[in-house]
């Protein structure tokens, strides 16, 4: 007779990519830096990853080994995937989870403070899961950026187990969105009045908005981002970053360059990338204009985000004092200029494994004084 086993959660690497985005899509794909693409890239950057699967399972006490494993990776068992990176570099050597981990949802809304206690699980451990392998290849820390909205329970999760906020961001903790389920007159309606009237004003005047998949079309786009940085005074990514991001996106039909003309001269560019459910507005620029292209290229970019199919669009990050550059509040306004609403996550977390974080800490601090937080 089979004696009862006992409820258990165990990690294991997922190797399998339609795996990993079925799991992603059916959690309503919350963030492409989750997204087995965004690995790809890191790979292409010479970072090694790890894609990992957290599964829930009973295993009847005197099961075989064998049937144990096969009950720990049943699908239908996963509970959670993250993604971490590698990282060993002059800022220090870490592993990072970027927006994760991702944790399966339940639409019951009776089963909220469940759904709470589960990602507390699934973070403890993940957390010492990292903590050994940092403990073994000489990772002075780990470091989790959330998917979290931020709230005191939420933050609590983590300063439960130890961690501590991170000196800086990685990616944008403060995120500006828009539903785009409803009617395009309805958006239209619920945008600011100059934000309207710009994107009419460059319909007027004859600004063409091209989308492409094209190589040559990066290009273009690099021009454009290269002089807006040079403008704007701010480090941009490299072209190599810019060519694999695109170029691994496009892989899965989940990149597009949006290039906004006056006169075939491009005076405005975006990359966006998709997951199922959301279009994110990762890179973009442009060049100063009496004419308002830009207003016209992201809505010619909502309207494509709709017709794939998304529920959301994603303008990225917006300024949030104490954390994002103050340089940030011009691109802001443009931003929540379109309706929408702001999310905040709970930023980003650090758990010290080494004294050698202390030597990052100080560094990052430096890095938080150049981009002018």
């Amino acid at each position: 007779m089979t004696r009862l086993g006992k409820k258990i959660m165990q990690i294991s690497e997922i190797t399998n990519q339609i795996d990993w985005t079925t799991f992603l899509n059916n959690c309503s794909s919350p963030s492409f830096l989750q997204s087995w693409e965004w690995g790809s890239l890191q790979e292409k950057l010479g970072y090694k990853i790890l894609r990992l699967g957290l599964y829930d399972s009973v295993i009847p006490a005197q099961a075989s080994l064998a049937a144990r494993r096969a009950g720990i990776q049943s699908k239908n068992n996963l509970v959670a995937t993250t993604q971490v990176i590698k990282i060993k570099a002059k800022r220090g050597n870490m592993l990072f989870v970027p927006q994760g981990p991702v944790v399966r949802i339940s639409n019951d809304k009776s089963q909220i403070t469940n759904q709470f206690q589960i990602t507390k699980q699934v973070i403890e451990k993940l957390q010492n899961y990292l903590v050994d392998i940092a403990k073994r290849e000489g990772y002075s820390f780990v470091r989790i950026a959330p998917i979290l909205q931020y709230t005191a329970e939420n933050k609590s999760i983590f300063s439960d187990l130890g961690f501590r906020t991170s000196p800086i961001y990685m990616h944008a903790e403060r995120v500006w969105e828009l539903d785009i389920t409803k009617p395009d007159e309805q958006l239209l309606a619920e945008m600011r009045k100059t934000t309207r009237y710009s994107i009419r004003r460059a319909e007027k005047e004859g600004a063409v908005i091209e989308k492409s998949t094209d190589k040559t079309a990066l290009g273009e786009f690099w021009e454009v981002y290269k002089e807006t940085a040079k403008r704007e005074e701010f480090t941009p990514f490299s072209k190599k970053f810019i060519q694999n991001e695109f170029n691994v996106f496009n892989e899965t039909n989940n990149a597009l360059i949006l290039l906004g003309k006056l006169s075939a001269k491009t005076e405005a560019g975006a990359l966006i990338v998709f997951t199922k459910s959301t279009a994110f507005y990762h890179q973009g620029a442009s060049l100063h204009s009496k004419i308002p292209v830009a207003y016209l290229m992201q809505w010619e970019a909502i309207k494509e985000a709709k017709r794939r199919g998304c529920t959301r669009y994603s303008f990225w990050g917006t300024l949030q004092p104490g954390r994002s550059p103050k340089s940030w509040g011009g691109l802001s306004l443009f931003k929540q200029g379109f309706g929408g609403f702001q999310t905040d996550y709970v930023p980003t977390q650090d758990y010290i494994v080494s004294w050698k974080y202390w030597i990052s800490y100080v560094y990052e601090l430096y890095l938080k004084h150049k981009r002018g937080v």
